[in-house]
């Protein structure tokens, strides 16, 4: 007899602005689920409108996971997370419930679906390099990197620092290639599924448009200004949120807020593309038509095998 049990963990993947939550939530009610979040941003307690966390009235009542457990003055690690989410999803199964993971953070979601092992840090060398960062900037770092590591200069945004330098240490601790220690394609747990939803460009960019200016005039910047009277700037990771990047700039005099809100959809729309290009190199997505009228009913013949 086969097995019709729902596998392990489910993870709905695709670009920002495609669905992706009214999906989750759908697979997460016909498969007696529970949602863990894998967005970086959503970790942070306060950062609800930039982020799109889903305000817990709208969750129908399905339990959410790894929402509002940082400061905005903490840093998160991808190691941490890690550890966090399986043990979410540990706990889950546990009670004979099905894990369904959303979010658009990609590493974030390798991470916790793909055998993926951390190299060690050094605090002094960590030190060096963002020194370095500092006086330099970090588009000579990333060129560095390319001389040494071409493939993680690839898969690394030429202006996020911070990665970088985490490439660069690992290189200078290991004497391998930073891309050596990137998650491979090989499941922790075989009994996992992604669903991917694919949308095109101009439909997505009109609905990041329309997000933007629904964010703003939410209250964006009333919630950016709270965020840096509790230390935004002080920490390493939220402060570099989109949207609150641009705002940020806009309350200190530096752009316009046109200008901001300009700039937050068209650093949204790039990382878009951003997110659709990493999952796209994922041959174990299945991608389903982010409007097609069957969706969930799709989605659960993938999840079931059929």
């Amino acid at each position: 007899m086969s097995d019709t049990r729902p596998p392990t963990t489910i993870a709905v993947v695709g670009a920002t602005a495609s669905g992706k939550t009214g999906l989750s939530l759908d697979l997460a009610e016909r498969l007696d689920g529970e949602v863990v979040n894998t967005d970086a941003m959503q970790l942070y307690r306060g950062m609800d409108i930039g982020t799109a966390k889903l305000p817990p009235r709208e969750r129908r009542g399905i339990p959410h996971h790894l929402l509002d457990v940082l400061d905005v003055t903490e840093a998160a690690s991808v190691a941490q997370f890690q550890g966090w989410a399986r043990e979410a999803i540990t706990d889950i199964r546990g009670r004979g419930r099905t894990p369904v993971l959303v979010g658009g953070s990609a590493l974030y979601t390798r991470a916790v679906l793909d055998r993926f092992e951390f190299p060690g840090t050094d605090d002094s060398l960590r030190r060096e390099l963002e020194v370095e960062l500092e006086r330099v900037g970090p588009s000579a770092l990333h060129d560095r990197l390319r001389g040494v590591d071409p493939a993680a200069a690839e898969q690394i945004q030429r202006d996020n620092g911070r990665r970088v330098v985490r490439a660069l240490e690992v290189i200078a601790l290991t004497g391998r290639p930073f891309s050596a220690s990137l998650p491979k394609l090989e499941y922790a747990d075989p009994r996992t599924v992604q669903v991917g939803l694919d949308i095109d460009r101009p439909t997505l960019d009109e609905r990041i448009s329309r997000r933007v200016d629904a964010m703003f005039e939410a209250g964006l910047v009333d919630e950016v200004e709270r965020l840096l009277a509790a230390g935004l700037e002080e920490g390493r990771t939220a402060v570099r949120a989109i949207g609150y990047r641009e705002v940020v700039g806009f309350l200190r005099g530096d752009r316009s807020l046109a200008e901001a809100v300009d700039q937050t959809k068209a650093a949204t729309r790039r990382f878009a593309r951003r997110q659709d290009s990493w999952f796209r190199k994922d041959p174990r997505v299945t991608w389903l038509s982010y409007d097609d009228p069957g969706l969930v009913e799709k989605a659960l013949a993938v999840v079931s095998g059929r």
